[in-house]
């Protein structure tokens, strides 16, 4: 750990103990301690452990977002990039699942003006996803029965969920999971398939 840069060091400590502690729980002296930096350096990179549980999400979310973009603005055709994508998000979610745990868990504790900021960047990350959907039902490639908005809802509704029964070591990995979510989101798609 001594070898990593510091800033990653405060963000790996600061994780580990608000998965373990809880966000209030945890105290800025346990986190310098835990990652063998001083306060003075823990200020230099974070104002505070607000700061600090805060980019424990966004980390995960830009990453996802660009993730995302790369998938919707790729090569396939319509179906293949939305079932990449949410199999994507499910996958990338499972992968940091203490980062996601730890938010969604404390997230009320941030200030609002920061919860406000939170809010928007996943707003943006689901609208593109949405984006997708609301393609495929325009161009008739999904069933349009059901508002994207509503669609898209419902599926994060289940990827944010994943934290309270996935677990690294159970009978699936997390990109079987996402390729079923995938499958799943896909076939409530499909047209024709639900009765009216």
């Amino acid at each position: 750990m001594k070898e990593e840069p510091v800033r990653a060091r405060l963000l790996a400590a600061a994780t580990r103990l608000f998965a373990d502690q809880g966000f209030e729980g945890t105290s800025v002296q346990e986190i310098v301690l835990a990652a063998g930096v001083t306060k003075g350096a823990m200020y230099h990179y974070f104002t505070s452990k607000d700061d600090l549980l805060h980019e424990i999400y966004a980390r995960v979310l830009r990453m996802q977002t660009d993730r995302l973009t790369r998938i919707a603005d790729g090569p396939g055709t319509l179906a293949e990039r939305l079932h990449a994508a949410a199999a994507d998000v499910v996958e990338t979610t499972t992968a940091n699942l203490d980062d996601s745990k730890i938010f969604f868990r404390s997230m009320h504790l941030l200030a609002p003006e920061t919860q406000k900021s939170v809010r928007a960047d996943r707003r943006r990350y689901h609208e593109r996803f949405r984006a997708l959907v609301a393609e495929g039902q325009r161009e008739g490639v999904f069933s349009d029965r059901v508002p994207a908005e509503l669609v898209v809802d419902f599926f994060f509704g289940s990827v944010h969920h994943l934290g309270t029964w996935f677990h690294a070591d159970g009978p699936l990995t997390g990109a079987q999971v996402g390729r079923h979510f995938a499958d799943l989101l896909l076939a409530s798609l499909r047209p024709g398939d639900v009765r009216e």
